[in-house]
C-alpha cells in the first residue's frame, strides 16, 4: 500500500468568492437595462445643458430683433427659428434648461428630505404621534397636486422662490406617506426587535437598521415625482405664477408663444417638446430603478 505524503505548504488555499451585495446587484441590473441607460443619457445631456448652456449657446438668449421675429425652423442663422421677439429659439431652449430643471428638481429634493424625516418619524414611533402627523399630512394630500400648487402660488405670489415653496409643500405629503408606509413595515421586522432587545436606543435603530432599508424605495418614488414637478413648474410659469419675463424657462416660453401657434405652430411647440422629453426621461429612469431594486433571488 502506497503512503503519499502531501506538503501542506504546497496545497493551494481555497478560493472564496464574495457574493455580490444587494446594491451591486441593483447596479448590475440597472446598467444592463437599455431603457435605463437611454434615460440616463438624456438626463445627463439635459444636466450638461443646464450647467454649461450659457457657454455652448450660439447666441444671446435675451437679444431681440423685430426684423427676425417668428422665423421658421431652418432659417439662416437660427436652426430652430425665432420667438415672438426675434430671439433665437435654440439658444433659449438650451439656456432655459438651467432654470427649468432647477425649478423642477429642487422642490423634490427638499420634499424628499423633509418628507422622509416626517414619514420615518411617524412610521417608527407609531401610536398617537403617527396619528397626529399622518392626519395633518392627509389634509394636504386630499387636494389634487395641480390645484394645491396653483392655490399656494396664488397666495404667495409669482416668482421663482414662491414657486419652489409651493411645489415643495405639494410633494411633502406623498413622500411622507410612502416613507411612513415603508417604515411601518420595517419596524416589525425581527432584526429591529432584536436591536430593541439588545438595548439600542431609537436613534441608533433608525440610523443603523431602518434608514438603509427605507431610503431606497423613498428615493425611487421621489424620482418619479420629478416629471410631475417639471410639468407643474411649467404650468405655473404658463399661468404667470412662476418665472417672470424675460427669463428663458420652458413653461414661460410656452405662455409667450401661445399667440404664435397659428403662425408658427412648430416654433410654439418646441418648449413643450423639451418638457415632454424631460418628463419621459425621468419617468423611465424611475421605472428602471424600481425594476432593478425588485431582486427576487
Amino acid at each position: 500500500m502506497l503512503n503519499i505524503t502531501v506538503d501542506p505548504s504546497k496545497v493551494p488555499a481555497p478560493i472564496f468568492e464574495r457574493s455580490p451585495g444587494y446594491w451591486e446587484n441593483v447596479a448590475k441590473r440597472f446598467t444592463r437595462d437599455p431603457v435605463a441607460i437611454g434615460a440616463a443619457v438624456v438626463i445627463l445631456l439635459l444636466l450638461f445643458m443646464a450647467l454649461f448652456g450659457q457657454w455652448i449657446a450660439p447666441m444671446d438668449a435675451y437679444k431681440t430683433s423685430i426684423m427676425t421675429r417668428l422665423k421658421p425652423i431652418g432659417f439662416e442663422g437660427h436652426p430652430l427659428g425665432t420667438d415672438e421677439l426675434g430671439r433665437d429659439m435654440l439658444t433659449r431652449l438650451i439656456v432655459g434648461a438651467k432654470l427649468s430643471l432647477f425649478i423642477g428638481i429642487t422642490p423634490v429634493i427638499i420634499a424628499f428630505i423633509i418628507g422622509s424625516v416626517v414619514g420615518i418619524t411617524a412610521g417608527f414611533m407609531g401610536g398617537w404621534i403617527n396619528s397626529i402627523i399622518m392626519r395633518t399630512i392627509d389634509v394636504f394630500y386630499a387636494f389634487p397636486s395641480v390645484l394645491l400648487a396653483i392655490a399656494l402660488s396664488g397666495v404667495l405670489g409669482a416668482g421663482i422662490t414662491n414657486s419652489l415653496i409651493s411645489l415643495t409643500i405639494v410633494f411633502i405629503p406623498p413622500i411622507a406617506r410612502v416613507a411612513e408606509s415603508v417604515t411601518t413595515q420595517i419596524r416589525s421586522r425581527d432584526f429591529v426587535e432584536a436591536a430593541r432587545a439588545s438595548g439600542a436606543n431609537a436613534l441608533t435603530i433608525v440610523r443603523v437598521h431602518v434608514l438603509g432599508n427605507v431610503l431606497g424605495p423613498i428615493f425611487v418614488y421621489s424620482t418619479s415625482l420629478i416629471a410631475v414637478s417639471m410639468i407643474l413648474a411649467s404650468g405655473l410659469s404658463f399661468l404667470g405664477l412662476g418665472v417672470k419675463p424675460p427669463e428663458p424657462e420652458w413653461g414661460l416660453m410656452l405662455n409667450t408663444l401661445r399667440t404664435a401657434i397659428y403662425v408658427q405652430p412648430w416654433i410654439a411647440a418646441l418648449p413643450g417638446v423639451m418638457i415632454f422629453i424631460t418628463s419621459i426621461a425621468f419617468n423611465m429612469l424611475s421605472d428602471s430603478l424600481r425594476s432593478a431594486m425588485e431582486i427576487k433571488d
